[in-house]
């Protein structure tokens, strides 16, 4: 079940391959998301430390939230991969000129899991070709629909 997608990173990139990642998260923060409370739009993967981390997800902090604990929204938040998945896109990634991208954050058996995408940046002229095939599509399918009713 989808909590919340990353529209944004399907126009500005071409997405390769797809991964799925946990994320380690402090309570706060799964009670934010079980509320809805999160956005990754602005969100980015970077390597640290052989590690892979998401940084500029913002998940606000709900008013119930602990009196003790000081809630970061924008936190670097580890994600957790198998190493021969790291070691994997870590070539690709120093290598290639590719990115990793957040794409979709998600409940899998219970917990968050975060799909993130291998990605290539689009020229703006392949953001238009894109719009313009999309566009394409939506009359097909317009005149289909007025072709069967």
């Amino acid at each position: 079940m989808s909590i919340v997608d990353n529209r944004k990173a399907f126009h500005d990139y071409f997405i390769e391959e797809k991964y799925e990642a946990g994320l380690v998260l402090e309570g706060w923060e799964v009670k934010a998301i079980r509320a809805g409370k999160v956005q990754i739009k602005e969100g980015y993967v970077v390597l640290r430390n052989g590690a892979f981390w998401l940084i500029g997800a913002h998940i606000s902090p709900l008013t119930s939230a602990s009196t003790h604990v000081v809630p970061d929204p924008t936190r670097s938040r580890k994600l957790l991969l198998n190493q021969a998945e790291i070691n994997k896109l870590i070539g690709k990634v120093e290598r290639s000129g590719y990115t990793l991208t957040p794409l979709d954050m998600h409940y899998k058996a219970g917990r968050v899991k975060l799909q993130i995408g291998l990605a290539k940046g689009k020229k703006l002229h392949d953001k238009r070709n894109s719009e313009r095939d999309k566009d394409a599509q939506r009359e097909v399918q317009r005149a289909m629909k007025v072709h069967r009713g």
